[in-house]
């Protein structure tokens, strides 16, 4: 029988890669995410192995009931990909909004516990299922206007750990994956409010990481024997190195 993931924040971006991959690897892929137009396309394009269902992470009251409002047949998710998430803004702390700070609270950590808590009872119950939660290098390695949404992925990546305490002696799996530079997606212009030109210059020069990596990541975790948990994968491209998260441009 085919295998059944959920995604988070499937309608872009590394959601967006993970669900193609997956269908690809003849997983079957609930699209979740707030932009329904988009989920459509997605299912339009890859058939009935996909199925949209528009979700946004912050709503927990909906959170709640998304277990209950699949179709039966899809009722059962042996693989969760907690990917929704965002970056707002990269001034200090002391001039950052405190409304961006909430947003990225709202999505990037409790979205995601809301997520994994209405999911995770089947798995146990079930006895099998994977946790993916998409954490950043962000998590371990400050940088200046990284604050908030350094920190939220950092409770990603120690939630995830922790998850897998209390899942001993499960065949339940968490692995947090934590990218570092990553093109192609709209994750700057999503942080920068729209500005493109701004987005851009994040990555001139470099040739950072892809939302196609990111799924093969996760492709690759998801298909190792049941037996084995990976915990956490640090990831950054060539051009990229901690200490601190020094960035190599070309001419």
């Amino acid at each position: 029988m085919s295998r059944t993931a959920l995604v988070t924040g499937a309608t872009a971006g590394f959601g967006l890669a993970v669900a193609h991959r997956l269908v690809r690897d003849g997983w079957r892929v609930i699209a979740t995410g707030r932009r329904a137009g988009r989920l459509d396309a997605l299912a339009r394009e890859m058939g009935d192995r996909v199925l949209a269902h528009a979700l946004d992470v912050t709503d927990a009251a909906a959170v709640a009931a998304l277990p209950g409002s699949l179709p039966a047949a899809w009722q059962e998710v042996d693989a969760l990909i907690n990917n929704a998430g965002l970056a707002l803004g990269l001034e200090p702390a002391h001039k950052a909004r405190i409304e961006d700070w909430d947003r990225m609270v709202a999505t990037n950590v409790t979205g995601l516990i809301h997520v994994t808590r209405a999911l995770l009872p089947g798995m146990v119950a079930r006895d099998r299922g994977h946790i993916v939660n998409l954490s950043s290098v962000a998590a371990t390695y400050p940088y200046p206007g990284g604050h908030i949404y350094g920190a939220s992925k950092a409770f990603v990546e120690q939630f995830s750990l922790n998850l897998r305490a209390d899942l001993i002696g499960t065949n339940v799996r968490v692995t947090s994956i934590e990218p570092g530079l990553c093109g192609g997606t709209e994750f700057s212009g999503v942080r920068f409010g729209g500005d493109q030109d701004r987005a851009a210059k994040v990555y001139e020069g470099t040739e950072p990481l892809t939302a196609d990596d990111i799924a093969e990541s996760i492709a690759w975790v998801l298909h190792l024997p049941a037996r084995m948990n990976i915990n956490r994968i640090e990831m950054m491209p060539t051009c990229q190195a901690s200490g601190p998260l020094a960035v190599k441009r070309t001419a």
